[in-house]
């Protein structure tokens, strides 16, 4: 719960940037957006990490396409699918060059991401999904083509097998891509924050400069309504600033001179002049956007389940295709030993791999989105079921970010619904958040507000108004102090307790000084917050609490929603430090914030949980954004995770465990029994697998995501 400014002013400084230490970056602004920054089309967007390094959804699309064209005349002017088929392949002049030529073209072209992937795999010594079907394909190829050719006498005519394959797999990534959606850089979104020119006073008027050209101790205009280039202090002028970019608060804080700002916030109301403390690399924002790289450049770089499911697949064909060869040979037989390691080496990456962990995907973030669950980060989706601890930004996320009446307390001889009449009366010309509260509480509770008349607002000590001709002031202890007034001892038992919960008080003061009572405002604890806690903690997660606010008021709102561990009096630099300290306990964290500084902890954590009403940053640097505030959806993530991992698992157990069967069969093992396992059964198989993990994805459709279902 913030503080109140004295008054009623409940601005939260804590939860703000430490002024002077955060930054705003130098990045030169990229043409294509609004202010100059770039603004990248979805739909071409590009990954920068993980198995699509510099793959966009649409290269997978158009690679998609362009394959399944050229793969049907190549499966269908193949004589074994002609044979499995049961229909004579056309043969006219050159016709037998058309699955070698268009095969070609298909294992260059869509192809291409595949080898490239596979090759990096295989520098990192890290092979996964890439490089199985990088060899599959690669060893297709060679072997087709030297069919092709009459090389050898082999009949291992893998054209079909091969235009299917990449085809299969460019869908299985551009399903997963585009599921997945792709977003703006969130160091993208803290460059946006920086306007691009600046107003500098000289002696002679103003002159536009650019942001760049700025140096501390220049002095600034910033009109109403304009954004903060630089950090700095104001010089002259008061204005009313919204700072939502930068700590997640909704609610605007008074700024006057000799106060410091930051860069990229807005003057809201009127404009104000500030000396420039910080440019560049020193500013606020600059270094929260360092900060946000360091967490995200020392984020797990855990394999996904795919990977590790085609690295254990690579072993074992790369195993099994050594020791088939090597037994073969050993037998005599050199053409068949070539015939049965080939076999082997291709059938070893099945379609259904390929298919198994982006249908799961793709079903999952549909799932998600309905729900109101956008989810950024597929390795996200697969570490969300891991988590041991939610870790929450109090405000705005637990809490509503707004203050709500919580008691009243009035002196003797004077009614509470009277007091609080007064109180709205004298604040309902008013529009700060605190005004509208008790105005609020008043008419909730169908009170009768006498007419105020002659309203001033008393800057950082409160409000007063005649109220049936006497003046009635409304405020916090400054106000108290500067009329001189004395609180009843019995009032001041209410308020002491109020106090110590970290509660807002307000006192109403008549025209000869007496207090007539007190009323107190807390930041309102959201109803779903308790049902997300205590469903959390049924599912064996802790839940956590960190906040820039006082001690005793977090205190007070973990007991009210009964949470495990609570972080209070974090300046906002420092939050990604208690993150990285959970996991310093060998716990793993999911971090749900909303504002600037909540960026870098989204970044650290396992899974990064922006909520909706938050920042573009915050979202940027999140896996999951949630697209309502209610703290529930966390679950509906939870839920959705083990559900989803489940399916993965059950698609891997069958796309690998036709591998298993299958690649043994097709080494020969069998083949004292005169049990071989050709090409075409094998094809076969592969099909049979591959709808069997298709219809099995769609049993995630009925999973109940609705948080207000969430139990």
């Amino acid at each position: 719960m913030e503080h109140l400014q004295d008054h009623q002013h409940m601005h939260h400084h804590d939860d703000g940037p430490s002024r002077g230490t955060l930054t705003k970056p130098e990045a030169p602004p990229a043409a294509g957006g609004p202010g100059g920054h770039a603004r990248h089309d979805d739909d071409h967007a590009v990954h920068t990490h993980g198995q699509h390094a510099g793959h966009s959804t649409a290269m997978f699309k158009n690679r998609f396409w362009l394959t399944l064209a050229l793969s049907v005349p190549v499966v269908y002017f193949s004589p074994m699918v002609g044979h499995i088929l049961g229909y004579m392949v056309p043969a006219f002049p050159g016709s037998a060059w058309i699955p070698p030529v268009l095969g070609t073209v298909i294992f260059l072209y869509g192809g291409q991401p595949f080898l490239k992937g596979g090759l990096q795999e295989l520098k990192d010594r890290r092979p996964g999904m890439m490089l199985l079907i990088a060899m599959a394909i690669t060893v297709a190829f060679a072997a087709s083509w030297v069919t092709s050719l009459g090389l050898g006498g082999f009949d291992l005519d893998f054209w079909w097998e091969l235009a299917l394959l990449v085809a299969i797999m460019l869908l299985g990534h551009w399903i997963e891509m585009r599921a997945l959606g792709a977003a703006q850089g969130a160091l993208d979104a803290l460059a946006a924050l920086l306007p691009d020119e600046a107003e500098r006073i000289t002696g002679t008027g103003t002159e536009t400069v650019p942001v760049s050209e700025l140096r501390p101790d220049d002095l600034v205009l910033v009109r109403s309504g304009g954004r903060m280039p630089a950090d700095g202090t104001v010089v002259d002028g008061q204005a009313e600033f919204d700072e939502s970019m930068i700590t997640g608060e909704s609610k605007t804080v008074p700024r006057g001179p000799g106060d410091p700002v930051v860069a990229g916030t807005v003057a809201t109301d009127t404009s104000v002049r500030v000396r420039v403390t910080a440019v560049g690399e020193d500013t606020a924002l600059a270094g929260i956007q360092r900060l946000v790289a360091e967490a995200q450049s020392s984020s797990s770089r855990a394999q996904a389940l795919a990977d590790r499911a085609a690295a254990f697949l690579f072993y074992f064909a790369a195993g099994a295709g050594v020791i088939t060869f090597a037994a073969w040979t050993l037998m005599g037989s050199i053409p068949e030993a070539v015939t049965r390691t080939v076999t082997v080496l291709v059938i070893a990456c099945p379609h259904a791999l390929g298919l198994a962990i982006p249908l799961v995907i793709a079903i999952s973030t549909e799932q998600a989105a309905r729900a109101g669950v956008l989810i950024k980060n597929r390795m996200a989706l697969e570490r969300m079921r891991t988590i041991d601890v939610v870790l929450f930004d109090k405000t705005g996320t637990l809490t509503t970010g707004e203050p709500q009446l919580v008691d009243v307390a009035a002196a003797d001889g004077v009614g509470a619904d009277e007091l609080l009449a007064l109180a709205a009366a004298v604040e309902s010309d008013s529009e700060h958040p605190v005004a509208r509260a008790i105005v609020r509480a008043a008419r909730e509770r169908n009170l009768a507000l006498p007419a105020a008349a002659g309203f001033t607002s008393l800057t950082g000590r409160g409000v007063r108004a005649s109220v049936d001709g006497r003046t009635v002031h409304v405020g916090g202890p400054a106000l108290l102090r500067e009329l001189g007034a004395v609180e009843p001892s019995a009032l001041a038992r209410s308020t002491r307790g109020w106090m110590d919960r970290g509660a807002a008080v307000l006192h109403v003061i008549d025209d000869g000084g007496r207090v007539l009572g007190a009323v107190s405002l807390e930041d309102a604890v959201r109803t779903e917050s308790r049902q997300a806690v205590a469903a959390l903690q049924n599912r064996g997660v802790k839940v956590g609490m960190i906040t820039g606010d006082a001690r005793q008021v977090a205190q007070a709102v973990a007991a009210d929603l009964k949470i495990d561990e609570v972080f209070a009096e974090v300046l906002p630099a420092d939050k990604d430090k208690k993150v990285a300290e959970l996991q310093a306990r060998g716990l793993k964290v999911a971090m749900v914030g909303d504002g600037v500084n909540d960026s870098p902890a989204l970044a650290r954590a396992e899974v990064g949980i922006a909520i909706g009403a938050g920042t573009d940053v915050a979202m940027e640097s999140a896996g999951v954004v949630l697209a309502g505030n209610d703290p529930r959806a966390v679950l509906s993530m939870v839920d959705l995770s083990r559900a989803s991992y489940r399916k993965m698992w059950e698609n891997l157990v069958w796309a690998t465990g036709y591998n298993i069967l299958s690649v043994p069969l097709a080494a020969g093992v069998l083949a004292f029994a005169g049990v071989v396992l050709s090409p075409a059964a094998g094809a076969v198989l592969m099909s049979a697998s591959t709808i069997v993990v298709a219809l099995n994805v769609q049993l995630l459709r009925r999973v109940k995501l609705n948080p207000s279902e969430v139990r």
